[in-house]
Formats: structure tokens, C-alpha cells, sequence
């Protein structure tokens, strides 16, 4: 019956802010831009070779209730190698809250907002050990 999630919105407040901070400093790819018939622009980013897309759509960003202290993260992307990409992401000025990688059991994340306080995190999911 359903075959495959094809896009999420993060509700931004200026699609052109959200594009940059989406392509240029996060570096994912931007895939589609057609404007509507009331102005508004169907705009689309996202992991290159991954058919999932983000739309940037004009609204007000979310806010999810904290946890542990923790607000969670709308969006979680994927990396091999979180502590490289904490300190890529770090250099083109993302701000991370908390402001270290998080160690989990299971691997680590790295949280960060977008230019809208969109939560996102990095995560690296560690191999389970051999028994």
C-alpha cells in the first residue's frame, strides 16, 4: 500500500536564508524550485544520492517540548564520522546547543538549530559488536 516518504516541511521564515543555510553551510543539495500560483515557491533540498527531500516552506518554525534537558530534533541527519562533520559544520559558524557531541550508547549525536531555530542533530550509530 504506501511505498515511500518522499519530503518533510521545515517551516522557515525566508526560503532564501533557509536555502543558503541548507546548501551552503549544512551542504545539502538544492533539487527543485516552482513557484505556485500565490507567490509562494515549492522549494526543495536535500542528501545527494538520497531521494528524501526537505521543503522549505514559508510558517512558523516548530518547537518540540524539551526532554533530559534536551529540546528534540525536528530532523536527524546521518554522518559517518560526527566528531568530523561537528567540526566542518562548527567552522561555517553552526551553532551547537549543547555545545559538545552527546555520547550515547548506541553512538553520538550533535545537536544544532537552522537560522529559524529549527532543532536538527548529526548522528553516528556505531556498529554493534561482534559476539
Amino acid at each position: 500500500m504506501l511505498t515511500n516518504v518522499v519530503y518533510a516541511a521545515v517551516f522557515v521564515s525566508d526560503q532564501d536564508r533557509a536555502l543558503d543555510f541548507y546548501t551552503n553551510i549544512l551542504g545539502l543539495e538544492k533539487r527543485s524550485e516552482r513557484p505556485t500560483a500565490d507567490g509562494t515557491r515549492f522549494l526543495t533540498v536535500g542528501v545527494k544520492g538520497q531521494d528524501f527531500s526537505l521543503v522549505l516552506w514559508p510558517g512558523t518554525p516548530g518547537r518540540g517540548k524539551p526532554s533530559q534537558g534536551l529540546v528534540p530534533a525536528q530532523y536527524t541527519i546521518d554522518t559517518d564520522d560526527c566528531r568530523k562533520a561537528f567540526e566542518t559544520l562548527k567552522s561555517r559558524g553552526v551553532k551547537f546547543a549543547p555545545a559538545e557531541i552527546i555520547e550515547q550508547p548506541w553512538g553520538l549525536i550533535a545537536k544544532f538549530e537552522d537560522a529559524d531555530g529549527n532543532m536538527l542533530q548529526l548522528r553516528e550509530v556505531r556498529a554493534a559488536p561482534v559476539v
